[in-house]
């Protein structure tokens, strides 16, 4: 039998058992869409740029939920540290961290020395982990550093947020690598009141989705990797609709919505996306979440 709505890949997973192909689903995957491409490209032209005293910069910014760490981690899976075993130090192209919860210059310091599998004894000075930090970092081959949910170092005090910006423009200069930071528009926000980091990071944006051609090719390509026995035509109307109304247009709401949707497709033996797959599927939208918790 034919399945020319699904990928071979696809295709190979309908001779699981219904149980397999519903954890085959469950499990994460990329879809290449073309601003995710185009992003991805920055990021390999940011890893090479040639060194010089002030670096390129990016701020990745986006709502929740909407691609951010997928696209993070697909660029990291192409750039993995290497074990070096020929030379005196680990290489690390890319130094990814998640920033603390707080602006705090200590933070980021603990935060690079943990991903790096250092010491960390709390009664060691700021300073001097400073100076181990960007130590170790001399040694490793750096290329680029990824500060995750950078709007984290824009809460709080004001001085706590411009010791933390500084911390950022330190390690640029010092280091001479690019850093990327990924985040919500707050970020974009607090840089710009440093005229010197908003001349050096460059925001990139990952839009909601709206119904147009690109969101039709996605829904096309969500299509193809569930491995669902009938065709959902999710790119067409009615469906392409209230895909969109349920998951407020982001890629994430949209992942899951899609998923809940096929398993219980599976479940009840339908073998299709229909709209009451969509709304039987137990998926709660993001405005009945807030509207919950307003509530409270």
């Amino acid at each position: 039998m034919n399945y020319p709505h699904l990928s071979d890949t696809a295709i190979s997973k309908l001779e699981l058992s219904d149980q397999e192909r519903i954890q085959h689903i469950k499990k994460p995957r990329w879809i290449g869409y073309t601003r995710a491409k185009e992003l991805l490209g920055k990021l390999e032209d940011l890893l090479a740029h040639p060194v010089q005293p002030r670096m390129p910069n990016m701020l990745i910014v986006g709502e929740t939920n909407n691609g951010k760490t997928m696209l993070v981690e697909k660029f990291r899976e192409k750039h993995p540290a290497s074990e070096n075993l020929t030379g005196e130090a680990v290489k690390i192209p890319v130094l990814y961290i998640q920033a603390p919860p707080g602006p705090d210059e200590r933070g980021i310091y603990n935060a690079i020395l943990t991903r790096l599998f250092e010491d960390n004894p709390r009664s060691e000075s700021t300073d001097a982990k400073r100076d181990r930090v960007v130590a170790i970092l001399r040694r490793v081959s750096l290329g680029l550093v990824m500060i995750d949910e950078i709007h984290h170092l824009m809460a709080g005090a004001y001085v706590k947020q411009r010791n933390c910006l500084n911390v950022l423009k330190y390690i640029g200069n010092e280091l001479r690598v690019p850093i990327v930071g990924i985040g919500t528009a707050e970020a974009v926000r607090a840089i710009q009141t440093d005229p010197q980091l908003a001349n050096r990071f460059t925001p990139e944006v990952l839009p909601k989705w709206t119904r147009n051609a690109e969101f039709a090719r996605l829904m096309s390509s969500f299509e193809r990797v569930l491995p669902l026995r009938e065709s959902s035509h999710l790119s067409t109307p009615p469906l392409a609709d209230r895909i969109l109304d349920m998951s407020s247009g982001t890629i994430g709401e949209m992942s899951t919505l899609l998923n809940m949707a096929a398993i219980h497709a599976i479940k009840v033996g339908e073998e299709r996306i229909t709209v009451s797959m969509l709304e039987n599927c137990g998926y709660v939208p993001p405005t009945q979440r807030k509207q919950v918790a307003a509530t409270l």
